[in-house]
């Protein structure tokens, strides 16, 4: 006869209070360690059942040492290089924040293959939720029930084919407002820097565009209109060949900060003057010789939305509203040099 060792009981995690309850992992742990934004019915919920299934804290503190999903979210963006993208990363870093919560970043590159496999692999880790702006218009890697049951907020586009919340920029009437601005100081030969039709900055943009130029009677011409992924030494080249056409614009419309820098590159060699509006405002703005009119926006308003539809998908999982939600940022036009 042998001794065979009596198996020990699982031990209880964290997503198993969570589960019971009804509420995220990332509550749980939120209520263990006494943070103030925890209601105080919720936490005493949170501690009867923790006694009753006796969950012991030295296990919270194992997960917290290695990382574990519910301290940690994850936001995927196309380019930390542009300032929209840094912008943005501030806003949840600063929402995260309040929640006790980290939060890891990462770029695609605009690489479609890329963000499918980072998206997975944040997934694969248990990550408690991700905030993505997607560098195409397929989101179908995005939906949560690809990504093990992960909350997805996308950022900067409406969702395509899958029901996630979103935050985006008025985009169509940004561009629009900026193109009747110019119409109405009297151009009516208006390129475009614009942005992939794929991307849905780039169609909404360049629809606000030729919707001002369609309504004030103007005809688009082909030859005055670029589309690049937000790349200055493209827009660049792109305005100095509109520049050498026969019959140039006399105004330029860009339809991200990256498009403006190359742009402006270009004009400062221009020896007539082009008035230029472009979407997204940018550093040193009132600084430059050139007038400039930017849509401007908060981007840190962005990602703080963002964040804000995320964590409540986290928090309370059992208690969402119906349909996806979305958050529409407003945008004004700014010119530069202010007038005094």
């Amino acid at each position: 006869m042998t001794n065979a060792k009596p198996k020990r009981p699982a031990a209880v995690t964290m997503r198993d209070v969570a589960q019971r309850l009804g509420v995220s992992a990332m509550t749980v742990s939120r209520a263990l360690r006494g943070d103030s934004g925890i209601a105080e019915p919720t936490r005493e919920r949170v501690l009867a059942e923790v006694a009753a299934l006796g969950y012991r804290r030295n296990d919270l503190a194992r997960q917290l040492r290695t990382g574990a999903a519910h301290e940690l979210v994850g936001l995927v963006v196309t380019n930390l290089a542009n300032p929209f993208y840094s912008q943005l990363a501030v806003g949840v870093e600063e929402v995260a924040t309040e929640h006790g919560v980290g939060v890891v970043v990462a770029s695609t590159d605009a690489d479609v293959d890329r963000e499918r496999q980072l998206v997975l692999d944040m997934a694969g880790r248990r990550i408690a939720g991700l905030v993505v702006v997607p560098a195409s218009n397929d989101h179908s890697h995005l939906a949560p029930d690809q990504l093990d049951g992960a909350p997805v907020v996308l950022a900067a586009t409406p969702p395509r084919g899958i029901e996630v919340d979103c935050v985006f920029v008025d985009d169509f009437n940004g561009t629009y407002e900026a193109c009747q601005q110019l119409i109405a100081r009297g151009h009516t030969r208006i390129g475009f820097l614009g942005l992939p039709l794929s991307l849905w900055t780039g169609s909404e943009r360049y629809r606000g565009y030729a919707a001002a130029m369609e309504d004030a009677g103007l005809h688009v011409d082909e030859q005055h209109v670029s589309r690049h992924r937000g790349n200055i030494e493209l827009a660049e080249q792109a305005t100095q060949q509109m520049l050498a056409l026969p019959v140039p614009p006399t105004a330029l419309i860009t339809a991200n900060n990256r498009n403006t820098v190359g742009a402006l590159r270009s004009l400062r060699h221009s020896p007539t003057p082009v008035a230029l509006a472009g979407f997204d405002d940018i550093e040193l703005a009132d600084l430059l010789q050139l007038p400039l009119s930017v849509v401007a926006y908060d981007a840190v308003d962005v990602g703080r939305q963002a964040a804000r539809l995320l964590f409540s998908r986290i928090d309370e999982p059992s208690d969402h509203k119906a349909g996806r939600q979305q958050v529409i940022i407003p945008t004004r036009v700014i010119d530069y040099p202010r007038p005094t």
